[in-house]
Order: C-alpha cells, then structure tokens, then sequence
C-alpha cells in the first residue's frame, strides 16, 4: 500500500495509539503531544479504529472542498444579483400623466421652540408617477378629512385627469366611501385606488423616495420660524421640484418640461 507523503502515522502508529488510550488509558492530549499531531486527529484514529480501520486514508484538501463550496456559493449570489438587476431594470413608469398618482403621508418634526405638547403637523404629498409632478400640503393630523382636504388641492392643481391613485393601507386613505372623505373623493371622480400589499409600505417607492428628497432638500437645510413659514416655504420648494431640479429618471428634464413636451410636443 501507498502511503501519502505527508502521512504523519503509519498503521502501526495507529494501532499502537489505539491500544494506549483503551489499553493503557493514556489521555488523548497526551498521545497528540507525543505524536505531534492534534487531538482532532487522535480523534479521528480512535473512531476509526473502533472499526479496526488503521490504514491510511487518502486526504481530503479542505481548503479546495471549501473554495469549491465557495464557488458555488459565489455562482448562486451573482445569479441573485442579475436577477434583481433584470427585475430593477423593468421598473415600470407609466405611459401618459394621470395614469398613476402616488400619495404618500409624513409626521412633520417640531419647530424650534415648540414643545412636546405642540401640535403636531402632517406632510401631505402625491407625485405623477409619468412626469413626476410633486404636489404637498401641511396639514394639522393623518385622518380622512385631512387626506381628503390634499385631494382636493391636487384635483385642483392637477391639469390632467387622475385615473389612479396608489397609496399605503393606511386608516387616512382607505375605508369606506360613504364615511371616508378621502375613499368618497376618489370614487366620485371617478379615481381608482390601488394599494400597497398589507405590511409593505416599501413598494411605494416613488412615493417614500420624494418625501425623501423633500426632507433632505428642503426641511433640513432651512430654519423655520413659525408653522406658517414652513408652510410658505414648501409652496417655493414644490414649485423648484416641479420647474428647476432635473431629474435622472425623465433624462435631467424636469416635470414641468416633461408635461409641455407631452402635451405640446410641436412646440419642441
């Protein structure tokens, strides 16, 4: 028989190894100093000789075991990441103003100066999902009524028709229609209500990405000095948002200029 090597234990190392720790009850830390081996291995000769196999095994490289395991892994992981940029790559944006209007709720921070007992005050906003047309309001709670009272200001401002409007499952925009302000403007005129699935308000990303922006870009880098100034100074932002900011996802043109080019595209 062939012996590897770098064996460091012959069989009749091994045997006389087995017989010492049965026979002679010496302690296996003992037998892997005297062997220079360790006592893993010493292990691995006593199990193996409780079946009277003491011959020498053909190693096995754990390093390459586990780089093969690896690559596996490495293989699975890269086919995770191609699938999520496939499914990221068909991110759908809607084919003309109107077709969908996400809307979306924040609690406001306090002002300086306002205490816990303040009231608090609410960021309304919907946004295009085509053009990307921002529209907020502050309002004074999350209900309904409140809901109901933004849709009304962007039915207003809108300058096309609302077909759809996707929201998360919350009390202020969904209910009952014949009790619930927000649910009965819908309905009225006639708007579709699509909502987010139940636990996963992430999937109204448009949505969650512009109160993002909102607050990065506007309430944090300016000082309010009453609820009234920020209310004021959001009418300056929305109109920035929709006229001056360029926007990757419409090729740096802004919602505004989307909207002209869609409606007047002769006028390009």
């Amino acid at each position: 028989m062939q012996i590897h090597k770098r064996t460091k234990l012959t069989p009749e190392q091994r045997k006389e190894i087995f017989s010492r720790r049965y026979e002679d009850n010496v302690r296996v830390a003992v037998l892997a100093e005297e062997y220079h081996v360790s006592r893993p291995t010493i292990y691995k000769i006593l199990a193996r000789g409780r079946k009277r196999d003491f011959s020498v095994h053909n190693s096995t490289n754990a390093r390459f075991r586990n780089l093969r395991w690896g690559m596996k892994r490495l293989s699975k992981i890269e086919k995770d990441i191609e699938d999520k940029l496939k499914k990221k790559a068909k991110r759908y944006n809607k084919n003309y103003p109107g077709e969908m209007v996400h809307v979306d709720c924040k609690r406001l921070p306090l002002l300086e100066g306002q205490t816990q007992k303040s009231p608090r005050e609410y960021l309304f906003i919907a946004i295009d999902d085509f053009s990307r047309e921002l529209f907020a309001a502050i309002l004074p709670d999350k209900t309904a009524a409140s809901a109901g009272r933004f849709l009304e200001q962007v039915l207003e401002e809108c300058a096309y028709t609302v077909e759809n409007i996707y929201s998360d499952n919350g009390r202020e925009f969904q209910g009952n229609p014949e009790h619930h302000a927000f649910a009965g403007l819908c309905l009225l005129n006639g708007i579709g209500q699509k909502f987010t699935r139940p636990a996963t308000p992430r999937t109204n990303g448009k949505a969650e990405r512009v109160i993002r922006t909102i607050m990065e870009m506007w309430h944090d880098k300016e000082h309010f000095q009453s609820p009234a100034h920020r209310k004021n100074s959001l009418i300056r932002f929305v109109n920035y948002y929709n006229w001056v900011k360029p926007h990757r996802s419409l090729e740096n043109a802004t919602p505004g200029e989307t909207l002209c080019s869609y409606f007047f595209p002769e006028s390009l």
